[in-house]
């Protein structure tokens, strides 16, 4: 039985030090094993400190079924692989393979790498920098895992040059295909009684199996998703789809390299690769000097757009036309124009804005735009895959529910009969943490706002005995609250953007007493225990901008059915964003922590109980005083505690 792993003296007691029963994690666990034995399908928010990771593990080893578990994030999928799982294999005497599958941009290509070395004189100092780094990595590793590749940075440009996307690749015409890390990543795990996979492997690999020609994992008895909030959005992306110009002037740079080493006598070729960069670049200034999202059907209303659009497509024709003349000179040659040939197909699909049932949108940085086309739901396409007879379904999160209930997360993934389990988490809030939504703030529409929280704060600041994380939802915000707390505290102020994520975060860690300025890429996946983060503060409620594309298309098609925009999108999605962000708080049963929410719409607004009932029951004060008497209350919370002796969340021990 299930209850017998999680006894006190159970497998997991004797195996784990300072594993220790508790009650709501067996009753996931239970309610998983359930699922398994009646194929079934089921719904589990489980609250910070729950145990989730073995609730719905030990269940998933224990059924003797192929299970395939899926995770929100590659750092979630390694913590899960190379951490949590080799501890129940050995509690649980689990013997049958297990297999770590990532993307194909994870893996090492050998035939790229050959293309680099080749062509090595042509790249920049950093890239040589890196090559022979690299070109070392590729002797000794066995599984080609960039990620186990040290001293690389998260954005190197080499990365791209030593990777393979689905358009570049040769598939079996590779002469390297046998050495292929990615060919044998896919085949263990084909063999896999248990695979860990993360969330857009699992959408590309549904998308192939819809092509009908390939799969990139094998089917299963069980599916589980982790961080399962974030599934709509990826669906979305994966069942839309997308061309963007750095695709187009990726092929013209590798038209121009296969023209130099396959066909020198076909100078057409260099000239049309030229004319492509150009085309691309053209119709980039047709958007504008900004970034950002808009509709693609009102931007093809302009005819500047449409000129330089036609523009790009003539010349994609041209392209397509030279290609075709030099079939049969070369491997790169013949690829580049299947290539061409699909993004002709795709831009053709992309700009054909009259077809109903889907929003397109543009969307654009500082050198590049693409052209998307995304469905307005995917609950029907996702419950088809659900309703496949024999199969388990488990979807978990700290954060599915809206007020207590699952109806958003069920209408956007069509799950109207999973069964469903909400799980409080096990922290005394009422007694280690304190809600504060100060009186007098400005408005959320105030141009200047982000200085006048900062100059308002900074002081209550000051008195926090360990970390801060302030959590901006937008980039000007975040810009406006750095500049003055770096003015006027007394400690270290981190940015986002100054150092990768992962840097920043371990000099916050280490610091103790840092405050970490950040937008939406710190609200979810981040783990900080013991006072290195004591105070989380949050500027506003973080609805989606009301002129995002794609929300607006969404909205439009949700009130021309008579439903409510604001109440069944927004505000839901809003929500979850909220709790995620709050979640970042308390994350141990000795961890205490003030919340500061500054928007006065949570007091002045119907809808802000919705999200005051979503959060955790912590006290509550509108008084910045409170703070100093919560810190006073609880001054053995002055210095970090040690990660050593922390408490684990999420695995129960």
């Amino acid at each position: 039985m299930i209850r017998d792993f999680f006894s006190a003296d159970g497998p997991l007691a004797r195996a784990l030090p300072g594993f220790s029963p508790r009650i709501s994690q067996l009753q996931m666990a239970e309610a998983v094993a359930r699922a398994i034995d009646q194929a079934g399908t089921l719904l589990v928010e489980a609250g910070t400190g729950t145990g989730k990771t073995y609730a719905y593990l030990v269940p998933a080893l224990a059924s003797g079924k192929r299970v395939i578990i899926s995770t929100g994030s590659k750092a979630l999928q390694e913590q899960l692989y190379n951490r949590d799982l080799p501890r129940l294999l050995t509690a649980m005497a689990y013997s049958q393979p297990i297999a770590l599958l990532k993307g194909r941009a994870n893996y090492l290509c050998h035939y790229r790498l050959d293309q680099l070395l080749l062509e090595a004189r042509d790249q920049s100092a950093e890239v040589l920098a890196d090559l022979a780094r690299v070109k070392q990595f590729a002797i000794v590793s066995k599984s080609g895992d960039l990620g186990e590749l040290t001293g690389l940075k998260e954005q190197a440009p080499i990365l791209p040059l030593i990777t393979s996307t689905n358009d570049n690749c040769l598939g079996r015409e590779c002469p390297r295909y046998e050495e292929c890390f990615l060919v044998k990543a896919r085949r263990r795990a084909m063999e896999a009684q248990l695979l860990v996979v993360n969330h857009h492997l699992f959408f590309a690999d549904l998308v192939v199996k819809d092509t009908g020609f390939a799969e990139l994992m094998p089917e299963a008895d069980l599916y589980v998703f982790d961080e399962a909030h974030q599934l709509p959005d990826i669906a979305s992306d994966y069942f839309g789809e997308r061309l963007a110009s750095r695709q187009l002037m990726e092929l013209a740079d590798e038209i121009k390299a296969a023209y130099r080493s396959e066909a020198p006598d076909m100078a057409q070729l260099g000239r049309c690769a030229e004319a492509l960069l150009l085309a691309c670049q053209d119709c980039r200034l047709a958007f504008g000097v900004e970034g950002g999202r808009g509709n693609l059907r009102q931007w093809l209303a302009d005819p500047n757009a449409q000129r330089l659009l036609g523009r790009l497509k003539d010349t994609v024709q041209l392209v397509y036309e030279v290609l075709k003349l030099a079939l049969g000179r070369g491997e790169r040659l013949d690829h580049c124009f299947e290539r061409m040939l699909e993004y002709q197909g795709r831009l053709e699909r992309l700009t054909a804005v009259e077809t109903l049932g889907a929003a397109y949108w543009y969307d654009t940085s500082k050198l590049h735009f693409s052209f998307n086309r995304t469905p307005l739901s995917v609950a029907e396409r996702f419950a088809q895959e659900v309703v496949k007879p024999g199969s388990s379904w488990v979807f978990t999160s700290a954060t599915l529910t809206v007020n207590h209930a699952f109806d958003h997360f069920r209408q956007q993934l069509g799950l109207a009969q999973a069964e469903a389990l909400l799980l409080e988490s096990p922290f005394d809030y009422g007694r280690q943490s304190l809600l504060c939504v100060p009186r007098g703030l400005p408005d959320t529409g105030y141009a200047r706002r982000g200085t006048l929280l900062a100059e308002r704060l900074w002081p209550v600041i000051n008195q926090v005995p360990g970390g801060i994380f302030f959590l901006c939802t937008s980039y000007q915000s975040l810009h406006q609250v750095a500049e003055v707390l770096r003015r006027e505290l007394g400690r270290t102020v981190l940015v986002q953007g100054e150092d990768s994520k992962q840097g920043l975060l371990q000099r916050f860690v280490e610091n103790g007493r840092a405050v970490l300025v950040a937008t939406s890429a710190f609200w979810e996946g981040v783990d900080v225990q013991g006072a290195a983060l004591s105070c989380v503060i949050i500027d506003k409620l973080p609805f989606a901008s009301p002129d995002d594309p794609l929300l607006k298309a969404r909205s439009e098609d949700c009130r021309l059915q008579g439903r409510d925009p604001f109440g069944e999108l927004q505000l839901p999605e809003a929500v979850i964003a909220l709790k995620q962000g709050v979640g970042r708080l308390i994350r141990d049963g000795q961890d205490k922590g003030v919340l500061i929410l500054c928007d006065p719409r949570l007091v002045q607004r119907p809808y802000g109980q919705v999200f005051l009932g979503s959060l955790p029951p912590m006290p509550r004060s509108r008084d910045l005083q409170r703070i100093d008497d919560f810190w006073l209350a609880n001054r053995d919370n002055a210095s970090p505690l040690s990660r050593e002796n922390a408490h684990d969340p999420d695995t129960g021990h």
